[in-house]
């Protein structure tokens, strides 16, 4: 539940400067916000008027993270480091059906005959 109230707190924030990049709020600054904001007990006397959100936000507006650079290559899922089977991208990974079979065999007639006396 913390984590969706930071998230709105970010988002609000972010809505007010549509100029700006929403991905450049730093969830980290508003954790840190929140965190400060509740140890120092801020805005607990009930006359005063609570404005955690508007301060969180303010603290994220003002160390917003650089922009992003462009992406020049696609998104695609790392193969993980071995060195078992990399041949390259164009491996047949499917798997296939295996099936097991289990012949129970009888000992034959004549090998029985033979050792009863």
């Amino acid at each position: 539940m913390t984590y969706q109230l930071l998230r709105n707190a970010m988002a609000d924030a972010m809505i007010t400067r549509p100029d700006l990049d929403p991905d450049r709020a730093s969830f980290s600054i508003a954790w840190h916000s929140a965190r400060d904001q509740i140890i120092q007990a801020a805005g607990v006397i009930a006359e005063t008027v609570i404005d955690l959100v508007g301060t969180i936000g303010r603290h994220v507006l003002t160390a917003l993270l650089p922009a992003r650079r462009l992406r020049l290559c696609p998104r695609i899922v790392k193969r993980a480091i071995s060195k078992h089977q990399a041949r390259g991208p164009n491996i047949d990974r499917t798997s296939y059906k295996a099936t097991v079979g289990i012949d129970i065999l009888t000992p034959s007639n004549t090998l029985t005959a033979t050792l009863d006396p």
